[in-house]
Formats: structure tokens, sequence, C-alpha cells
């Protein structure tokens, strides 16, 4: 009994750490086109042709010529397995079925013990509850007689149950009978399809609970995608790392008092044109030249036209990915789950051994689910480090400053390590373009503010050393007004004795460019 049974469902048996106890009763209950049929084709062929376990499917609505029909969609051939002997389609009604169940020596139980069968799917509950409404029977009398049939004939039975609005659909004492019990859900949101699993409960074993997406696909039929924030998280044994790795700026590194750790996440945040795209790539691409792989998770532009972008600016991507040194991910924000989403992240870093990621933009997992993303997002900085992997979550910010929509909108300001801000300065009628670095985790980074521009390298911040203009003097929180609103002003004598007295304006500096990385 405490053999645990292989459902074969991708991703299911991970949530049920490793399958069911062997002989269990499930029950998968769910509204019309959330999944129940197929899981229960799935769990009958991929037992047969995965674990030689023969099964067999009793269908009370289903014709077989159907089922046989919607197995070949995902590529199972079922009649080839029925031809084998390792599976049998057995139409007839709940009547016959709850008479045969009565019988200790009945036909059904024969057949199944002539072929062996080690699983059984029936097709649905919701039949046998209309029989005995519309025969006066006690539909309880007549569960408890389905489960005790069985469990005499010593197989594992997963039974499907229609669940709607106008359906409650298993009723409480009948859901205690089954030793299983998974819930599938299926609701649409801005015309978007989404299906959810969960496990109610399972007897003898423990398993993640919660919410999980599942997804049906070609060549696979139910696939469940377990839900991120379930990921493990240990306390005690995180791995840290003392060495620094540059942003690919020497400027950048400087004020962030000598790079960024290795393993940390750095949160780059933006209004849109800023840089921030421009940045993981600069990041990336030095990481690379330093002998590590790296990801480019792209949410917002698609890689042919990220290619030439940065290619304008001396980054030649398609050479790295043809190298095998970079891997970009593009999925459109249209379709995005969340857990699916991970899964794929979480595969593409395993398997490539990536050590350098940067996903661009986290925004998008905000408008995917605002009421996730926190969560989410947590379960990304904690996989990343628990990889040692250097990680940019770049974020688009309509904000000036950028700091509390990420703390109260986004909530991801406490996950992060590392803050860097860019945004644009209105000088006279020219924008300009600043960078100020407010948070960097175990480090003395520079609290100013400096000027850059994006050419040929990325990111390159402009050189005042060399400018003979008087800089503005850091003056006595008293010498300004405004300082709760976060811009505090003083008047500029200069300008003010200028526009006064009808004389010409200081010049404009005339500031070089740090060199390209």
């Amino acid at each position: 009994m405490t053999q645990l049974v292989k459902t074969g469902i991708a991703g299911l048996d991970e949530i049920l750490h490793g399958g069911v106890p062997r002989n269990n009763n499930l029950l998968v209950e769910g509204p019309p086109g959330s999944g129940k049929t197929t899981l229960g084709l799935g769990f009958i062929y991929h037992g047969a042709v995965d674990h030689d376990e023969p099964g067999a499917i009793v269908s009370f609505e289903l014709d077989p010529v159907k089922l046989l029909r919607d197995a070949a969609g995902f590529n199972w051939d079922l009649q080839g397995q029925i031809d084998q002997g390792k599976i049998k389609i057995i139409q007839t009604s709940p009547a016959v079925l709850l008479s045969e169940f009565r019988s200790d020596d009945g036909v059904f139980a024969a057949t199944l013990r002539g072929m062996g069968a080690r699983r059984l799917l029936i097709d649905g509950l919701t039949p046998l509850r209309l029989y005995a409404e519309a025969h006066a029977m006690q539909f309880r009398e007549d569960v408890h007689l389905l489960i005790e049939g069985l469990t005499r004939l010593g197989v594992t039975t997963l039974v499907t149950a229609e669940k709607d609005e106008s359906m409650t659909g298993v009723l409480a004492h009948e859901r205690f009978v089954f030793d299983t019990i998974i819930t599938l859900s299926r609701e649409e949101n801005r015309r978007r399809v989404h299906r959810r699993l969960t496990v109610m409960k399972s007897r003898g074993q423990d398993f993640i609970g919660g919410s999980h997406t599942l997804r049906i696909e070609p060549d696979v039929g139910v696939h469940v995608y377990r839900r991120a924030q379930s990921r493990p998280i240990s306390l005690y044994d995180q791995p840290t790392s003392d060495e620094r790795m540059s942003t690919g700026s020497p400027a950048i590194d400087t004020m962030m008092d000598g790079g960024i750790y290795k393993g940390s996440v750095t949160m780059v945040s933006g209004i849109s044109g800023t840089g921030k795209t421009v940045l993981g790539v600069q990041f990336l691409s030095h990481a690379i030249a330093s002998g590590h792989k790296a990801l480019l998770v792209s949410l917002d532009e698609h890689p042919r036209q990220l290619m030439r972008n940065a290619l304008s600016l001396g980054f030649d991507l398609q050479a790295l990915v043809d190298a095998g040194q970079l891997v970009i991910h593009y999925e459109s924000p249209l379709e995005l789950e969340l857990d699916v989403h991970f899964e794929r992240i979480v595969k593409l870093v395993e398997s490539g051994n990536v050590d350098c990621v940067v996903l661009d933009s986290i925004a998008v997992y905000e408008m995917t689910s605002r009421s996730e993303v926190a969560d989410y997002l947590y379960a990304l900085a904690t996989f990343f480090k628990h990889r040692l992997a250097t990680t940019l979550f770049n974020y688009e910010s309509p904000e000036l400053l950028g700091v509390s929509q990420i703390s109260e909108e986004l909530k991801g300001s406490h996950l992060v390590d590392n803050i860097i801000l860019l945004n644009y300065v209105e000088i006279s009628t020219m924008l300009r373009r600043a960078i100020a670095v407010p948070k960097v985790r175990g480090s003395r980074n520079l609290q100013i503010t400096r000027e850059y521009a994006i050419g040929a390298g990325g990111l390159l911040l402009i050189d005042e050393t060399g400018c003979d203009v008087q800089a503005v003097p850091q003056l006595p929180f008293s010498a300004y007004y405004g300082l709760l609103s976060r811009s505090p002003s003083r008047q500029s004598p200069a300008v003010e004795e200028a526009v006064a007295g009808g004389a010409p304006m200081p010049p404009d500096a005339d500031l070089p460019l740090e060199p390209a990385a």
C-alpha cells in the first residue's frame, strides 16, 4: 500500500511527490473543458506504455470511437495498446456497472482480472448520480458500493465528475470516501482561458498544495506546471560570494563600490528610453567575455529587433548566440502564464549552466497578474540566489525617481540587493539622462547622480572631473525648501543675476564621455 503509482501526467507526479499510493481511489472533478477526460486518458495510456500497467476505461456517455480520436490528437496510439491487450474500453450503463459491483464474480471483475488490469478509469461519476436520482435510489449507497467493489478489484482507480455552476460536484460525504481528490478549474481572464489544478487531499502521502497551472498541450495532453511560489526555500544554506562582477561600465562600478556581488539581484528601474535594455546587454556582454554563461529573457522586444538595436551599439548578440554563450528567450506578454514561464526559465538555466541573467522587463509580470507579482518575483530571486546566478531585473517605472512604485505597487525593493535608477532630467528644453544608485547591499555606494549618454559600448557616464564650471555647493538643509517633496529648490545666483541684468547666460560645459569598456 505504500508503493507509489506514477500517474504519468507531466508535472502531476512532482506535485504528488512521486505519485499516489497504490490502490488509492482518485476523484478528478471540474467543469466542462477543464481536462478531466484528457487527464484520465493520459493516466491509463501512460500507465500501459511507460509503466507496463494494463488498464481499462469505463465510459457511460463517450463513444469509444471518440476516445480513440481524442487520444490520436495527442499522438497516443490507444488502438495499438488495445490490440496488444494492455488497454480495454468498456462502454456500459450505470445500472449494469452497479450490478456488477454487487457481485464478486461478475463479468466486469473477470474482465479486469483476465487482462491483469492495474489501473481503471471511470468516466464519470455524474451519470451514476443521475441514475440514482431517476430511480429514487440513495446515491450515497451507490458510491459506497462502487468504492467497495474497486477495493476488491485491487486496482488504482480514477473517477471523473462534473462540477459547474448548476452542480456543486460531489457532495461532502461522497468526497470523504475517495482517497485522493483533484479539482480542476477553468476561467477566463481578459478573454484568455486559464486552467488550474489543485490537490484537495491525498491519503497516505504529502503533496504540494495550492493552485497549479494546467495546460492541454499537443503531443503531451495534460501538463501541470508547479506553482512557482512552492519551490523549496532553504533558509540557512544560501550560497554567497565575495566576488564582484562588473556591470560593463567602470564608472557605474565605481558608483557601486566596485561592482555587484556575484549571485546578487539588481533592479534597474527607469522610464522608457533611458537604456535599461542597453545596460542589460552591456552587463551580459561583459560577463560572457569574462567566461560566464548568460540568459536574456525578453518580454518586450522580439529577439530580431533586440539583436538589430544591440548591433548598432557594437554588441553582436547573434555571434554570442551562435557560440552557445548566450541564450535569448522570448515570450509574448499576451499569452504569458507565470508558472509555465517560471518552469521554462528554470530549465534554460539548469540545462545551460547559466550564471548571469537579465529579465527585461518584469513590468510584464505585473500586467499578467498584479496580485501574484510580488510572490513570483520572490520565487525568481530565490531560485537565482540559490544557484549564485547574478541577475538584473529591468523594470519600467513612470515615476521621476522610481522608488515608491517599486516599494508600494510592485513591492519589489526588499527582494533585490541593488537598485539602479535611470531617468531623464529636463534642462531648459533639453532632455538629459541621469543615473543614481540608491541601494547596494554590503557596499558603500556613492550617493550621487551622474549624467550619462547612450552610444557605442552602452551606457557611458559623462566625465566631469576636467570641467572648470563651478559645481553647485552642497549647502545645509536650511538653505533649501521643499525637502519633503524630494525635489528641494534654491535660487541660482549666476542665472538670476544674468536674467536681472540682461547679461548672457553662463556657457554650457563641454563634458567628455568616459571611454567604452
